[in-house]
């Protein structure tokens, strides 16, 4: 892949869709490849649970924002779309700041189904989540 393709994909993602769950939350894509999409989160006290730890719920979403997006990046949104329709996360260990970098690839890329895997690390490289999954491939709405 070339960089200005790279750049122009980064572009396009962080800028996809106005307000959202994942620019309320700080999530930015930072690298691509043919087979990867990686994005940071910031772990702050905005995505704490009360205990002052990073919230289980905002590494799914992290999660779920790179595998449905290594999806979107690999059909045809003319004519089809990915749903999620499962997703699995394993929370291995607490984060209390800093900035947590997730990495998308996918584990099967069919024609009608996605299965992607996911792992979140923290600046340090300690593995904080793992998260696979799936994704339908379905024929665009009209």
């Amino acid at each position: 892949m070339t960089e200005d393709k790279k750049n122009g994909i980064l572009h396009k993602l962080n800028n996809w869709g106005g307000d959202n769950l994942g620019k309320t939350l700080g999530i930015i894509f930072t690298d691509v490849t043919d087979d990867t999409l990686t994005a940071t989160m910031p772990v702050t006290p905005r995505v704490h649970q009360p205990f002052g730890i990073l919230h289980g719920g905002a590494n799914c979403v992290l999660a779920e924002t790179l595998g449905s997006c290594l999806s979107v990046l690999h059909v045809d949104t003319e004519k089809v779309v990915p749903v999620g329709t499962n997703i699995n996360s394993n929370h291995l260990r607490s984060k209390k700041d800093g900035m947590v970098t997730g990495t998308a690839r996918f584990i099967r890329k069919g024609n009608t189904m996605h299965v992607s895997e996911i792992d979140i690390r923290d600046e340090y490289g300690h593995l904080i989540n793992h998260t696979t999954m799936t994704n339908n491939i379905i024929p665009r709405p009209k």
